[in-house]
């Protein structure tokens, strides 16, 4: 990158941010459950919020809209809904149980 990119680069505002609480840095187990329990996947939440969390798992593919989060340590079960998905990551809301 030449020095004038650079210096671009740093003028530009930084994208503002959407979301409603502020997220913290995690490296929590997850595991995620649908057809009525019936499927589940085991991954990584790479950060968490009050509202949401990014999720990390092998492939995103097969994960529908709607499913049920369960973080390690953790006894309950939270509804969540995607927001968006990459092919390894998916960004979640939580819904109200």
């Amino acid at each position: 990158m030449t020095p004038a990119a650079t210096q671009n680069a740093a003028k530009q505002p930084l994208p503002a941010e959407r979301r409603l609480a502020g997220r913290r840095k995690a490296l929590k187990g997850v595991t995620i459950s649908f057809n009525g329990g019936t499927s589940t996947f085991e991954g990584v939440a790479l950060n968490i919020s009050e509202n949401g969390a990014r999720l990390c798992f092998c492939e995103t593919f097969a994960i529908p809209s709607e499913f049920m989060v369960k973080f390690s340590g953790d006894l309950d079960w939270r509804p969540a809904i995607a927001r968006w998905h990459t092919m390894t990551d998916i960004g979640v809301v939580f819904r109200e149980p």
